[in-house]
């Protein structure tokens, strides 16, 4: 017995200060981030694997739905979010049922949107990033997953991008999911920033609909100092169709999206807050739980149009290897500099426009 107290005081007395940080606001706040992060980072791990299996089958536009799931499962359960979602059939019609394919707008406040948008990432989804990402340590990645760089340093180029990306989310039927903001807007009050005009204009060339996806404003779970348990909701809007449409509706077409989202927020973000102890928040949905490889095994047995190699644009040949190390260390640092202080909107155009399932590289 004597022996046993000696084993187990040292393990209660490191315990103590971790058991302490959990009964201040910013303890849990700087505990949740960092668990948060550690999600982050053995999601990108496992991300580079996924990425080059799902290559070698010409399933890379399937990358971002399994490692979407994966984090969800792993990061939902470890932080005490669960996300609830309304209108999610737009999502199905779109791209699941071998539907049409879309432009997925979704409103922007934090890094910790990725969570609840890893819930509802559809199968053969995209990520729209700008260029200079190709050089990173999560280039390889993202050239695996397909991912649509644009150069926004050149008008004649950036056009050129925007003209390939509409031909292959025609052609491979490929969603395109982005942030119109353009950039991260955390406030009390729900709010939108002015829309960028990009993803418009690439709706109208490609002629596929614009679907409004709308995260409730979480500032009463999240912000500075701030990191608390609960149910996360989103909005799924009607598809907002763009045949027949020109480079002069583009303002109009913006109006109406924003107008929408604009009104969705509001209406969810006034419902009285959600909030439990993390005992209390049920796991992600059992699907979400099955191990990955059940989840890859579901996607590679869906029967869609096999990807020529072609498919990327502006891209360089995928590497014989992947830094995973370099990856995830890459992620998991940048990350936890948006949690601890670039959560107001502070960051400029280029920071994350377009970004979803990757970290700001430093």
């Amino acid at each position: 017995m004597a022996t046993l107290l000696n084993i187990l005081q040292p393990v209660a007395y490191a315990s103590l200060p971790l058991i302490a940080l959990q009964y201040s606001p910013r303890g849990r706040y700087y505990t949740r981030s960092v668990v948060y992060v550690g999600a982050l980072g053995f999601v990108a791990t496992l991300s580079a694997f996924f990425a080059a299996g799902l290559s070698l089958v010409n399933r890379r536009f399937d990358v971002n739905y399994v490692v979407a799931k994966t984090f969800y499962a792993v990061a939902g359960t470890l932080v005490g979010w669960r996300v609830e979602v309304e209108g999610e059939e737009w999502l199905r019609d779109a791209n699941d049922g071998g539907g049409r394919p879309a432009v997925l707008m979704c409103n922007h406040q934090s890094m910790v949107d990725i969570l609840p948008l890893a819930r509802i990432m559809p199968k053969r989804t995209s990520i729209m990033s700008k260029k200079s990402l190709r050089f990173t340590p999560l280039g390889p990645f993202m050239l695996m997953s397909g991912a649509i760089f644009i150069d926004r340093g050149n008008s004649d180029r950036a056009k050129r991008s925007l003209d390939a990306a509409a031909n292959v989310m025609r052609t491979l039927r490929v969603s395109l999911w982005m942030f119109p903001e353009g950039t991260r807007h955390n406030s009390q009050t729900p709010d939108l920033l002015p829309f960028k005009k990009g993803g418009f204009h690439l709706a109208i060339q490609s002629g596929l609909p614009v679907i409004p996806i709308v995260i409730e404003n979480y500032y009463h779970l999240y912000r500075k100092n701030e990191f608390k348990t609960g149910v996360i909701r989103i909005r799924v809007l009607p598809p907002v169709h763009t045949t027949g449409m020109t480079a002069e509706n583009v303002p109009t077409l913006i109006t109406t999206v924003r107008d929408q989202m604009l009104a969705a927020l509001k209406d969810i973000s006034t419902k009285a807050p959600s909030t439990a102890p993390a005992k209390s928040i049920a796991p992600p949905d059992p699907a979400a739980l099955s191990s990955v490889a059940a989840v890859i095994s579901d996607v590679v047995d869906d029967h869609t149009t096999a990807i020529p190699e072609d498919a990327v644009f502006e891209a360089i040949p995928a590497p014989a290897t992947v830094p995973v190390s370099a990856s995830k260390e890459s992620l998991a640092s940048s990350s936890f500099e948006g949690v601890a202080g670039s959560e107001n909107g502070t960051e400029t155009e280029e920071d994350d426009e377009g970004m979803v399932l990757v970290g700001r590289p430093t």
